[in-house]
């Protein structure tokens, strides 16, 4: 199900319905780096694939347990999914141009939420699909504990629908503290699209953030994928 219409949010320019072509880069680290790791080393399965919008942006929620997440989720849902990263990064020659070209975008250390939101917005504005982690920093256990409405704020404010997904074991695979990963299987549960809050109120944003929790838990509740099934 894709939305067939945005709301119209004041003070934000109209949503592109389109999204940014898949740079040649992306497709390389795609296929030649993290598609080998997450399917082969980590025996990796996602399914509700057909649930992800192919174009237009979209916000991207889910639970974050390691460091691969990113790159997981950044990879394994067909299309490119754009996240923060320090803007030291972006001043490494080689570096820069990879995260570049697969869709991350600078945030200054130290800059307070409102640069973050702007520059997410933005990256939604332009059709990016944008990936957000509900607690916001690794959670132990895997799951959404303590949901931020960073979320629900930025749907809200730019029309776009939520995406939840659910990462299942990845906080087993290269715990907190770890070194080396732990070949355990990791897969990706995709649900459906959550419409953005009517409003920017706190109980409208806290409602909709409350309702994405629920989904992602209840979707690591249901454990590994078991009959594929997109």
């Amino acid at each position: 199900m894709i939305l067939e219409k945005s709301r119209v949010i004041e003070g934000v320019e109209k949503i592109n319905t389109n999204s940014p072509r898949q740079s040649f880069v992306y497709g390389c680290v795609s296929y030649l780096f993290v598609f080998p790791i997450f399917r082969l080393l980590f025996r990796g399965q996602t399914t509700g694939v057909s649930n992800v919008p192919k174009s237009g942006g979209v916000v991207v929620v889910s639970n974050h347990g390691s460091h691969l997440d990113p790159p997981i989720l950044g990879h394994a849902l067909g299309r490119p999914v754009a996240f923060m990263a320090k803007s030291e990064l972006f001043r490494v020659p080689i570096l820069s141009f990879i995260i570049s070209a697969c869709g991350a975008y600078p945030v200054n250390r130290g800059a307070g939420d409102r640069e973050a939101f702007r520059t997410a917005s933005n990256r939604l504005i332009e059709g990016f699909a944008t990936g957000v982690f509900l607690d916001g920093t690794r959670q132990e256990n895997g799951r959404v504990n303590e949901p931020k409405a960073g979320a629900a704020f930025l749907a809200a404010r730019t029309g776009c629908p939520i995406l939840p997904v659910a990462i299942i074991n990845s906080h087993r695979a290269f715990p907190k503290g770890s070194f080396l990963p732990r070949l355990v299987s990791i897969h990706l549960k995709v649900g459906k699209l959550i419409e953005p809050p009517s409003t920017r109120k706190r109980e409208d944003l806290a409602s909709t953030t409350k309702e994405i929790q629920l989904t992602i838990n209840s979707m690591l509740d249901q454990g590994l994928i078991k009959n594929i099934s997109n």
